[in-house]
């Protein structure tokens, strides 16, 4: 064999020694990430840097970048706090406010009763509070209407009962709305309500649920369409995607969809069904009215949307780029945590202008006095980084630069704009019930039931935004929505609906309590 071949087959097989050694590499990440994901710590948090830290990290812009070396090994101390009990109501610690009911039990003094009670007297009371517990329970209402019988013509009459929610039906409105709140607030499956209702002694088909639920949903769509419409004029919006299991695809198989949730910004939120994650459904969701500044994750369908309308301005998530440092952390420790912190740097700067409540100009301001440093020094580290000649293109961290590299505008666009969040983390926070209902009821059976998902979720999402109580919201907005004028459905939204008729809603008839009701 000739020396060239020799040359050949050894080049060869070098460059083969080396793409294994990368693919070993990237399968240790991944069995290192499926691991964490198991057994691991989940938190993204770091401890943040003081402002003497970040001194030092745009200081050390002008070092050389060094090779990795093993992470420093840290000594952490705590101090616990003894345990207070202010605001307590007794040495208990019970804490509760008004709002909770508190049922009084008597406890009578033996030496009050018989001989000798005359030399006693009662000065004071002392309390004990202990938390106690009522099983559900559900009320049956009978409407008693007399029959009346007219003298002259033997007529018999009967006044009506009262309207119902629903037409035809044996729910009353708190029924339905205890139920959309289990199911959607407490992720409580219709299955387990109807066993609920069966261990009370109630017999009632699952079918007849599940319609119950349809049909209470639908009557509040009319909201839910001037809610979204509200938030579509928002000039800040945030938008993410998330999965859902929607639709027989074939026997023992259910079709992948998503749910694209919008956040405006008057704390608003909104759920779009689509039956897939094509680009196509931004634009149908987003359409051509909306102007203003989308907020999003790295996903290139936001990107496309925003580059074919000019006056549409993309902002990307520091979260979502901080994220990919942090799965860099096991294969490049050193480097990865030097990411970290100066991203760290930046949400402590952030923090402390929230903390202020600073708006507009002073917040741009501080923005560019604060902020805008260490943005411009991440990118000469990340610069930096790619000059590395010991890093390799398919490792995490090299991944982590190119990602925060390529969407250096779009990173940028908060330090311009006041009103434009650093990430999309309130979104995220938002849009939780919808995996958190993934892990109880697992799928929607038909797109419809999706579609209703969809739209009762945007409307108890909001209610926790705005600090709304979900049950006493859906029982006044259930009865209200049908004689509501339609050119004014904004005003049932959680948002309005909170400052017209929060201080006053419309009651079911088991809250008004009585034996007679008014027809």
């Amino acid at each position: 064999m000739s020396t060239a071949t020799l040359e050949h087959e050894n080049l060869r097989l070098t460059e083969e020694v080396n793409s294994l050694r990368t693919q070993l590499a990237e399968a240790k990440q991944q069995l290192a990430w499926f691991k964490r994901q198991l057994f691991g710590r989940k938190s993204e948090k770091l401890r943040p840097i003081e402002g003497s830290g970040q001194g030092e990290l745009l200081a050390g812009l002008t070092e050389a970048p060094q090779s990795p070396a093993p992470p420093p090994t840290e000594t952490i101390t705590y101090q616990r706090s003894k345990k207070r009990r202010e605001q307590a109501v007794n040495d208990t610690g019970l804490r509760f406010d008004e709002t909770v009911p508190v049922q009084v039990i008597e406890v009578a003094a033996p030496e009050l009763q018989g001989e000798g009670a005359e030399h006693y007297e009662v000065i004071s009371t002392k309390s004990t509070f202990r938390l106690a517990q009522r099983p559900g329970s559900y009320v049956v209402l009978e409407y008693r209407r007399p029959v009346l019988k007219r003298r002259e013509s033997s007529e018999l009459i009967s006044p009506p009962a009262p309207t119902n929610v629903l037409e035809q039906s044996l729910a009353d409105v708190s029924f339905l709305a205890g139920m959309l709140v289990d199911k959607f607030s407490y992720h409580l499956p219709l299955y387990r309500q109807h066993q609920r209702l069966a261990q009370s002694g109630i017999q009632l088909s699952r079918g007849t649920l599940t319609g119950l639920a349809g049909r209470a949903i639908e009557l509040l769509r009319p909201i839910y369409d001037a809610q979204i419409e509200h938030i579509l004029a928002s000039r800040v919006l945030a938008i993410d995607e998330t999965p859902i299991k929607a639709g027989r695809k074939a026997p023992g198989q259910m079709r992948q969809a998503y749910f694209w949730p919008v956040y405006g910004q008057a704390d608003e939120i909104a759920f779009y069904y689509a039956p897939s994650r094509a680009g196509a459904h931004v634009h149908a969701m987003l359409g051509k009215d909306f102007t203003g500044t989308l907020l999003s994750d790295g996903y290139e369908a936001y990107a496309r949307y925003a580059s074919a309308r000019p006056e549409v301005t993309h902002a990307e998530c520091w979260a979502h780029c901080r994220r990919y440092f942090e799965r860099a952390l096991e294969a490049e420790p050193r480097a990865a945590r030097e990411a970290l912190q100066w991203i760290g740097a930046l949400y402590t700067a952030e923090g402390k202008i929230a903390k202020l409540g600073l708006e507009g100009k002073a917040k741009l301001t501080a923005r560019t006095r604060d902020c805008e440093p260490l943005v411009r020094g991440f990118w000469q580290w990340c610069q930096a980084q790619c000059q590395r000649l010991d890093l390799l293109p398919r490792s995490p961290l090299a991944k982590a630069l190119q990602y925060a590299l390529a969407r250096v505008e779009a990173l940028q666009v908060f330090l311009a704009d006041p009103e434009v969040p650093i990430d999309t983390n309130h979104l995220e926070r938002g849009l939780r019930a919808i995996p958190m209902g993934r892990k109880n009821w697992l799928f929607c059976w038909t797109e419809i039931g999706a579609v209703h998902v969809g739209l009762i979720q945007s409307l108890l999402v909001t209610c926790r935004l705005h600090d709304v109580n979900p049950h006493t919201y859906l029982v006044d907005v259930l009865q209200r929505v049908g004689q509501h004028p339609a050119s004014r459905v904004i005003e049932l939204t959680p948002r309005v609906w909170k400052k017209l008729f929060a201080s006053n809603p419309l009651r079911s008839d088991v809250e008004l309590g009585g034996n007679n009701v008014a027809v």
